[in-house]
Formats: structure tokens, C-alpha cells, sequence
């Protein structure tokens, strides 16, 4: 009985109208992206979101074991994307999330190379070698970014953590390997979790943001220059992009500032991370053969690190930062580049800051957010909102006031020719004549003693200063300030350094800029051509790109010495240098007056 009562009970039931049932709630669509004002609005949840582990293959095998190399990623993602939505991505690639490794630096107390001699740079020598940057903790921009509809990616590098591969310092692997991540995020790669299932980033909309600084910045505009399709936009962050530049000069072999003795092979050491790094061995030590610190010359290992050769492939809106007091990754680094993107009309913005390397975030928060997401609004989000239509440059002031330009260096810049006069021993003179003064004067080289010594000195003799009169009005420098001296040499070998000055009225300096070259590297920086002690030659020293105001009232200088203690190679004392000062004149990239 029991039984049949649950049959006629549910017979009962069934035969209900739909009407008369309760009624079943849809559920909510997902949150969409919202924009006002030109910017997304903070209307997701960062904290609901969703988190993966998982690899993707690399068509590269850069440890040479048989096999692709496997790119390790993370990926944070809002919690909507389980519920249909596809977002955009903001991606870092990195070698040091996973930290670094105790590296010896090489040493730097050694003799220079005299082409034809026998004689060879010295060994290395127990140096702690620090990290440029490196993750610590949630990244600044994850929740900001998360909280706007975009996902982030974290990718290792390869030869760190958990990817495979080899760290090759810039190579192209390295450049291929962080591509494959933006390849994956568009369905041309493959990716797998760590049991073997597929991954498919079904919830990207394929378009793809870069961004970091130092290496983490580098690599975007390494993936940059191959013209990936997706990658629509980059902001590199005191980032390199050319890697001759960073650990070489005009021909000479000069340290990141603060790393002396670093070069590409301890880098890719510090960053060697992967748990068997046995394979990798033979690949870096191949690094140290080809990087050549004997000549400083530039190479096919070089020029393989070189992104500048490949500028014209950028589609990646670029939006660039860095430190005008940055001597890590020095300036000349973004100001080429951003040159170059100019060149091949890449929609281009440039940030310069006075700190040095670090990231505008800690700078100026809220407005270099809202230019960060004003950017990804239109790259990412294909939202009109005139960004590439505002001021391409924004400069921080000495006083730390903001200025925003309509592009950099500055609009109504033109060089003007400045003349050294005697008394360079002491300080000399610094004019705008016609001709030069008819008097050579000389240094001896002391790499023992620092520049900004040297620059502060009322006499050495192991410098050559020359000072302009106090300047009646602010002179504001914006470019490359270049040396163009003649130059004997009593040697066969020198360091040739050259520093701008700013001397306030009451005596004290500062060391504005400053450029190194080799005179073996003369006619080209691939090149070493002798030099013949006693004949006189023409040597240009490009000082980093800066852009600088000298106060009313302050003393433009220019400082001459050999080697500079804190970044090139530091021979014995000794080596003597002469200067024509008829035939020498600086060159200065200066703003008219409006």
C-alpha cells in the first residue's frame, strides 16, 4: 500500500502544470569589464579568483636533451572566466622567481688587452653577485590588474625554477621560450598540467600585455621584436635592449653600475635554477667563451642579443620606463630603443624618473597606474580613449614635479659646441668660441681613484676638468652629450672616460652623465685596430642619454679621465692620455628657450 501511495503521489505531481511548480532562479550572467572615462573600472573581485600550475611546450630544445623545453606558468584568473567570460592577459616572464645562486664575478683588477700580446685578463675572484630584481612576495600590479578583467601570468624563464631549458643571458632561446607563453594564450602551443592533461586557455581572448622590470622588462621587448601575433602591448621597466650595451662600451668592458666584475655568463649562472642544472653546463660555459672580455669588441654572440636589429617587427604598443639615475641598466637602453620604435612609427610613450632602478609605482602610484591602464584599456580592450594622442613623454624634474611633453628629447632641442680652455690640471675653461685654444694638456691614469673624486678635486693630476662660467639662466640638456677629442696616448692600451659636471656655486659637484670607449675601437666596436703610442687620434666618447636642468647660477663641466673605478676594467696606474684642446669640443643636445 505504502507503495502505491508514492506512485499515485508522483503521478500526481507529473501531471501538474509547469505553472503551478516553484520557480528555479537563472543563474547571474558573469560580471563584465566596465569603462569609464577611458580606464577599467575596478569591478571584479581579486581575491575570487582561480589559480594554475601547468606547462607549455617551447619549440626550442636549448639543453639539447632530445625534447622541446617546457615553459613553467602560473595563471591567476578571475573566477567569472569558469562562467563563459574571456579576458585579456597581463604577463611577466622572469628567471628569478625562484630566486639565485652565490656567483663569483669576474675580476677586474687586471691589465688591458694589447692586440698581439700574450698577456690575458686574470681569473675570477670571490665576489657576492646581487640580483637586479627579482620577485618577492604578490606582485604590485596582480590585484590591481585582477579587479579590472584581466588575468595575470607569471612564466619562468628558461633554466629556472620549475622550466626546462638553459638561461643563455638574452639568447634567442630565452626569447623563444617567453613567446610560447603569448603562442599558448592564442591556441598555437600546447600546455599541460603536471598529470598530463591538456591545458587550453579557453578563457583569453588571445589578446596579450607584457610587462616587468630589468630582465622581467627585457623580455618583453625580446617577444616584441619577433611580431607575435597577440602581443598587442609591452611596458618595459628599466629594461635592456641590447645586452652589448650592458656589459660593454664603445669597445670597452664595462659593469652594470653597482656589479662590477658581473658579465653574461654570472648572470646566467645566478639565474640557473632548474633542479638538474648538469645539462645546462656546457651551455654557459660556451657563454663565457664567446662573450670575449679580452677585446670588449661586438661579436655574433652579441648581436644575437641584440632587439634593436629587430625593431621593425614590433606591432606591441610600447610603453616605456626608467630611471634617469638608473646605472644598472644604464639610460642609453630605452632612450635607443625609443628611438627606434619611433622610427618605425610603433605607438610609443616614454616615462623618465630621477630615481635609478626601480619601478614608477613607488614613484608616483595613482597616476602611473592610471597611464598603465590607460594603455591596456585601449591595446587590450580596443577601447578609444585617445591615449595614443596625449603627451608621448613625461619627465620628472630634479625638483620632483612632473612635466608632460609632446615627445622626447625634448621639441626645439639643437646641439651646441662648447671649446675646453687651459688649466685643465685645476679647472680649466668650457666656452662657446669659434676655435679651440692652441695647448695640449695631460693625465695619468689612476683606476684606484673614483670619478666622482676625481670630478670633485680641486687639481689632480689624474683628470682634466674644464668648467663654464655660471650660467645666467636654467640650461636644460636633453639627448646624448658627446666628447669629440684628440687624443695621444703614451700606451697601447687605455680606458677613455668622460663625465658631465655640475658644479653648484659653492664648489660641491655632481656627476650628471658619463660614456667610456676604447680607442682600439675607434673605427668600429666590431673591430680592435692597434694603437700606435705617440700619434694622435680622434676619439668620440656618447655620454647615457639624459635629460637634466642646470640651475641659474651653477658651472657646466666636463671631466676627462682614464679608468673609472666603479665600471670599466682597472689597470695599473701609469698609463698617460693627452688632450689637444684645439681639435676637442663637446657637444651638447641643448633646449632652446621657447
Amino acid at each position: 500500500m505504502k507503495r502505491r501511495a508514492r506512485i499515485s503521489l508522483l503521478a500526481v505531481v507529473c501531471a501538474l502544470p509547469l505553472s503551478a511548480l516553484p520557480a528555479t532562479a537563472a543563474p547571474a550572467p558573469p560580471q563584465k569589464p566596465v569603462f569609464e572615462d577611458g580606464e577599467a573600472q575596478p569591478v571584479f573581485d581579486p581575491a575570487q579568483v582561480v589559480r594554475e600550475d601547468l606547462w607549455v611546450t617551447a619549440p626550442v630544445d636549448s639543453d639539447r636533451d632530445g625534447r622541446h623545453d617546457q615553459v613553467h606558468l602560473q595563471v591567476v584568473r578571475p573566477k567569472e572566466t569558469e562562467r563563459g567570460l574571456r579576458v585579456p592577459v597581463v604577463y611577466q616572464a622572469s628567471p628569478y622567481f625562484a630566486g639565485g645562486n652565490e656567483v663569483p664575478n669576474h675580476n677586474v683588477d687586471t691589465e688591458l688587452h694589447v692586440p698581439q700580446d700574450s698577456a690575458r685578463p686574470g681569473g675570477q675572484r670571490a665576489e657576492r653577485m646581487a640580483v637586479t630584481t627579482a620577485a618577492a612576495g604578490k606582485w604590485a600590479y596582480e590585484d590591481y590588474l585582477l579587479a579590472r578583467g584581466y588575468a595575470v601570468v607569471y612564466g619562468e624563464s628558461l633554466g629556472t625554477g620549475q622550466s626546462t631549458g638553459c638561461p643563455t643571458t638574452g639568447a634567442v632561446n630565452e626569447t623563444i621560450g617567453a613567446r610560447s607563453v603569448v603562442d599558448w594564450l592564442n591556441a598555437r602551443a600546447a600546455g599541460h598540467f603536471a598529470d598530463g592533461r591538456n591545458a587550453r586557455a579557453k578563457w583569453s581572448t588571445g589578446q596579450v600585455a607584457m610587462m616587468g622590470v630589468s630582465y622581467n622588462g627585457t623580455l618583453p621587448n625580446a617577444v616584441a621584436t619577433t611580431g607575435v601575433q597577440g602581443l598587442e602591448a609591452i611596458v618595459p621597466i628599466g629594461a635592456i635592449s641590447n645586452w652589448y650595451d650592458y656589459y660593454r662600451a664603445d669597445g670597452a668592458v664595462v659593469a652594470p653600475g653597482g656589479y662590477q666584475g658581473e658579465d653574461a655568463d654570472v648572470l646566467a649562472k645566478y639565474v640557473h635554477t632548474r633542479a638538474d642544472r648538469e645539462p645546462c653546463g656546457p651551455v654557459i660555459d660556451r657563454l663565457t667563451a664567446e662573450q670575449d672580455r679580452i677585446t670588449g669588441d661586438y661579436s655574433p654572440f652579441w648581436d644575437e642579443r641584440n632587439y634593436l636589429d629587430d625593431v621593425g617587427k614590433v606591432r606591441a604598443a610600447v610603453l616605456s620606463a626608467h630611471g634617469l639615475n638608473d646605472w644598472n641598466v644604464k639610460t642609453k637602453q630605452a632612450a635607443q630603443w625609443y628611438e627606434a620604435l619611433r622610427a618605425n612609427d610603433v605607438p610609443h610613450k616614454i616615462w623618465w624618473h630621477q630615481a635609478g632602478h626601480t619601478d614608477p609605482i613607488s614613484l608616483r602610484r595613482d597616476e602611473w597606474l592610471r597611464t598603465v591602464n590607460r594603455w591596456f584599456t585601449k591595446y587590450l580592450y580596443d577601447q578609444d580613449n585617445g591615449v595614443e594622442r596625449e603627451p608621448r613623454a613625461t619627465v620628472q624634474r630634479e625638483d620632483g614635479s612632473w612635466v608632460e611633453e609632446a615627445e622626447w628629447p625634448a621639441p626645439g632641442t639643437a646641439d651646441v659646441i662648447m671649446r675646453p680652455t687651459p688649466g685643465g690640471g685645476e679647472r680649466g675653461g668650457l666656452t662657446f668660441a669659434r676655435e679651440g685654444s692652441r695647448a695640449v694638456e695631460s693625465l695619468r691614469d689612476d683606476a684606484a681613484q673614483r670619478a666622482e673624486d676625481l670630478a670633485a678635486a680641486p687639481s689632480s693630476p689624474n683628470r682634466l676638468a674644464y668648467f663654464s662660467e655660471p650660467t645666467p639662466r636654467p640650461v636644460r640638456v636633453s639627448g646624448t652629450v658627446r666628447a669629440d677629442l684628440a687624443l695621444t696616448f703614451d700606451r697601447p692600451a687605455a680606458n677613455v672616460t668622460a663625465l658631465l659636471v655640475d658644479m653648484a656655486p659653492d664648489g660641491s659637484t655632481s656627476v650628471v652623465t658619463r660614456g667610456w670607449t676604447d680607442p682600439q675601437n675607434r673605427d668600429a666596436i666590431d673591430r680592435t685596430s692597434p694603437i700606435e703610442p705617440g700619434k694622435q687620434y680622434r676619439i668620440e666618447v656618447a655620454m647615457q642619454p639624459d635629460d637634466y636642468v642646470v640651475a641659474a647660477g651653477h658651472r657646466l663641466g666636463v671631466v676627462l679621465l682614464s679608468s673609472d673605478h666603479d665600471f670599466t676594467l682597472r689597470p695599473k696606474p701609469g698609463a698617460g692620455i693627452s688632450l689637444d684642446l684645439e681639435r676637442s669640443r663637446v657637444i651638447l643636445p641643448v633646449v632652446r628657450e621657447s
